[in-house]
């Protein structure tokens, strides 16, 4: 399928050929057939796109400071690498649609193949000829009589839907809009529709006139003159609402509200304007200032939008799914006028036209711009890339990769790249614009979105697995029962009952056959120096691992115990496996106790405590409440009259008998993933042992479920007792000495 996308780096827009999306639960996949360009919107980002990385950062001061954090912690190559791959990554486009749906996923009850439907959500209801939209981002169309040039306007009508409702518009009311772009125009119309008097305000006099015929009760280009016409069709009061719909930096539009509105009136902001609010004129008046958030109710929340979890009608009336389907019941009443609106039409093969329409000087006879699209678009979601033909040895690794964000293009490809004797075959991820961009940087011979393309692919002998950690499970294990070696990111898995399959289906493979977890800590150079240093030591050592994690947005999907399994699981397990390697032994019993909670995190406060087979004892603090500026993650380990210190991976200090030994890496920080890549695959192509020991990841993964059930519990759990109560001697061995 075809998709429009821009560089972030130069804001050129392309349009390039994709896998059509991987239908996913909870949603469902939509044949597109218009998409609108939203001037305004689209435009902004474009010309941010545009700009020098100087001009980007005065913009945004907010990443500067995280980017200036990060060198602080990660070294200064370590970010230009992480910034480059973020700035590498194409933008899809668009967020408002119409197309007919073509599958339903998993849980879909009220929607049918067949289906016409407008669509919403940037990311979602993108500029392609294919989109997968969650259930509670689309809305059918009521009527055969309502077009889908029309329909796709529905996102934007929802904008300004939710602006009229933040205005408490009533019948009768009178009610000024300031600027009259594509958003005012919907305004007005909508304002009329509900009864009130509508007065409007551009400085186009085209589009004062477009106002006028579209229902205002009068218009005009001046300012002064707007003023005027405010007193004359209010009584000399001054309006009961206003709307702000411009686009501007300027202050002017919040003056001019202020200064038409009556006592106690509601000013919302619905455009993107500076917002420098006069107090004199606010304060006088005592006006009700608002900003009104995109579409409606729902907006922003990933529980509604992503998992489709709805707000009951009778508390939250008017969600964005709803606004979206009053705004459709309007059009087909027939109560609204899009035609007019639509200024420009380009087919998806054209579609950079459309933006060099919106960034040109001519802004004013531009408003309604839409993409169509072929109805006859090919649902294709494999897609074989030119490549150049290189003789590659006869052991090497083909991967192929599941997932394609943005540590599996950050971090495991370049390194991948760099190692001799690999050969990338295909990349598969969920979203095909992701898929193909990693072909297209890292030289994969294909891209797909649908996972049995790795699986089956006979030339891939080992499978990456790089997604989210709830599809982790039964990804392992279809590359298992496909005899491919597999590496998995952390954690292995997510539950008990997942970890007893894993084990199951891997002692039934050949012995040549690897599985590798990337706990990548424990090869990091200075964590191996770290190792030898204390091998010196023949007593138990007291070990205290400090990390600085940062608080997450309480909807972040790592704090998801359905796709992350929460912090503890999904991250701890890498500090776990830390010490194990340190001690060369495996937990024995655990404990782990939460902070008291605010309501701020995510029981992602965490202080745990291992006792381990060799008689060591370690413990994890694990912490959201700290400054990301300070550093990360910081190691301590004491025993035999000696002390090592290992600082985020960048500095160690090794105390022993009065002399004190300090390594530093100055540019880079090196957490051991390519020297983990590095033996994964000599150890492949010498058919040798896992770098780990699967037994280890087993013993780390047990350890790290009972933490989790400690911390629920308020008490220290024995993990022999635990898992072999539960599954018999399934796991008996696993906690002894390594």
């Amino acid at each position: 399928m075809k998709q429009v996308f821009q560089d972030a780096r130069t804001a050129e827009i392309t349009v390039t050929e994709v896998p059509a999306p991987k239908l996913l639960p909870g949603c469902v996949l939509v044949r597109t057939a218009a998409s609108l360009v939203s001037p305004g919107t689209e435009r902004a980002s474009s010309e941010f796109a545009g700009k020098n990385l100087l001009q980007k950062a005065r913009m945004r001061p907010d990443l500067v400071r995280e980017v200036l954090n990060k060198i602080s912690r990660d070294g200064v190559l370590a970010t230009v690498s992480s910034v480059r791959s973020r700035l590498d990554q194409p933008s899809a486009l668009g967020y408002s649609s119409s197309g007919t749906v073509i599958a339903v996923g998993e849980g879909i009850v009220d929607v049918n193949p067949g289906d016409r439907v407008a669509c919403a959500g940037a990311g979602h209801a993108v500029h392609a000829g294919f989109a997968c939209i969650p259930r509670l981002l689309l809305a059918r169309i009521p009527s055969s009589a309502v077009s889908f040039d029309e329909a796709a306007f529905t996102t934007l009508g929802s904008v300004a839907l939710h602006g009229v409702r933040n205005a408490d518009a009533k019948l009768g009311d009178v009610v000024a809009v300031i600027g009259l772009g594509l958003l005012g125009q919907l305004s007005v119309q909508l304002l009329k529709s509900a009864g009130c008097r509508v007065l409007g305000m551009d400085l186009s006099q085209e589009r004062a006139d477009l106002a006028l015929r579209l229902g205002a009760d009068a218009v005009s280009p001046s300012s002064f003159d707007f003023h005027e016409i405010c007193l004359q069709h209010s009584a000399g009061h001054g309006v009961d609402s206003v709307l702000i719909t411009a686009q501007s930096s300027s202050n002017e539009p919040v003056n001019l509200a202020g200064s038409v509105a009556r006592n106690r009136a509601v000013v919302v902001a619905v455009g993107t304007i500076g917002m420098d609010i006069p107090r004199r004129a606010f304060y006088e008046k005592e006006l009700d200032f608002r900003v009104s958030r995109s579409y409606g109710p729902g907006r922003y929340d990933a529980a509604y939008e992503q998992k489709g979890i709805d707000y009951p009608i009778g508390y939250v009336r008017w969600t964005e799914t709803r606004n979206m389907e009053a705004f459709l019941a309007l059009l087909a009443d027939r109560k609204l006028n899009l035609d007019l609106l639509i200024t420009h039409r380009f087919s998806v093969d054209r579609a950079s036209g459309a933006y060099e329409l919106i960034n040109s000087a001519a802004r004013e006879n531009i408003l309604g711009v839409l993409i169509t699209y072929p109805d006859n678009a090919k649902q294709a979601q494999h897609i074989d890339l030119p490549v150049s033909r290189t003789i590659v040895p006869a052991n090497s690794v083909k991967i192929g990769l599941l997932g394609a964000g943005s540590f599996a293009t950050g971090t495991i490809l370049p390194i991948l790249k760099r190692i001799p004797g690999v050969e990338l075959s295909v990349v598969n991820a969920a979203s095909g614009s992701h898929a193909r961009h990693a072909a297209n940087k890292f030289g994969f011979r294909s891209c797909s979105t649908e996972e049995r393309d790795v699986f089956d692919h006979p030339s891939v002998n080992t499978v990456v697995i790089a997604t989210r950690h709830h599809l982790h499970a039964a990804q392992v294990l279809s590359a298992l029962k496909a005899g491919k070696h597999v590496f998995c990111e952390k954690p292995l898995c997510l539950t008990k009952e997942e970890l007893v399959d894993i084990s199951t289906a891997y002692e039934s493979t050949p012995a040549a056959q690897l599985l590798l977890v990337g706990f990548n800590r424990r090869f990091a150079p200075l964590a191996v120096r770290m190792k030898n240093f204390l091998r010196q030591t023949a007593e138990p050592l007291a070990l205290h691992y400090r990390v600085n994690a940062g608080s997450l947005a309480p909807d972040h999907w790592l704090n998801d115990p359905l796709q992350c399994g929460g912090r503890l699981i999904g991250e701890v397990c890498h500090f776990v496996d830390f010490l194990c390697f340190l001690t060369d032994s495996s937990p024995v019993e655990v404990e782990a106790r939460s902070l008291p909670n605010s309501g701020r995190y995510s029981n992602d406060n965490v202080v745990c405590s291992l006792r381990f087979t060799d008689g060591s004892q370690g413990t994890i603090t694990y912490l959201a409440n700290g400054d990301r500026s300070y550093s990360k993650e910081r190691i301590e380990v004491f025993g035999g009259s000696a002390v090592a210190v290992l600082e985020d991976f960048r500095r160690l200090e090794l105390v022993r008998g009065g002399h004190r030994t300090v390594f530093r890496s100055f540019l880079r920080q090196d957490k051991g993933h390519q020297a983990e890549w590095e033996a994964f695959i000599a150890a492949i192509q010498n058919g040798s042992e896992s770098p780990i020991p699967f037994r280890e990841t087993v013993s780390t993964m047990l350890a790290t479920f009972a933490l989790e059930q400690s911390r629920c519990l308020g008490h220290a759990i024995t993990i022999k007792d635990l898992f072999n109560r539960e599954y018999g001697n399934k796991f008996q061995g696993f906690d002894q000495a390594s």
